[in-house]
Parts: C-alpha cells; sequence; structure tokens
C-alpha cells in the first residue's frame, strides 16, 4: 500500500467554487484527491496516467 507524504503540496483549481472544493497533490507517480471541507477524512490515490486521462478527458468536455 502506498503511504502519500504527510508534506504533500495541495493546490485547489482556479475554477473551483468555494463550497464544492477539492484539493489534489501530487508525488512520484501518484495523485491524491480530497475535500476541502473534510480534509481529515483521508484522501483517494490514482496513478498518475489515470488522473492525466480525467483530467483532460474533462477539458475536452466543456
Amino acid at each position: 500500500m502506498y503511504s502519500f507524504p504527510a508534506e504533500a503540496s495541495w493546490r485547489t483549481s482556479s475554477y473551483t467554487q468555494q463550497q464544492n472544493c477539492v484539493e489534489v497533490a501530487d508525488a512520484p507517480g501518484v495523485s491524491a484527491v480530497r475535500d476541502t471541507k473534510n480534509r481529515d477524512r483521508g484522501h483517494l490515490l490514482f496513478a498518475s496516467p489515470e488522473w492525466r486521462a480525467f483530467v483532460d478527458s474533462v477539458k475536452t468536455s466543456r
């Protein structure tokens, strides 16, 4: 099991609305996503290629 670094640098999208916000952090080979309102509830991990495919899909669907 992969342990995501505690010192990770989390960021929000410039498109994020204040109430509906997620944060993303990257580490070698993985990206983590968490709910800004519930940071203490953990995060979801995605392999970097999976996360990139998701982001690219969202961008092309606009």
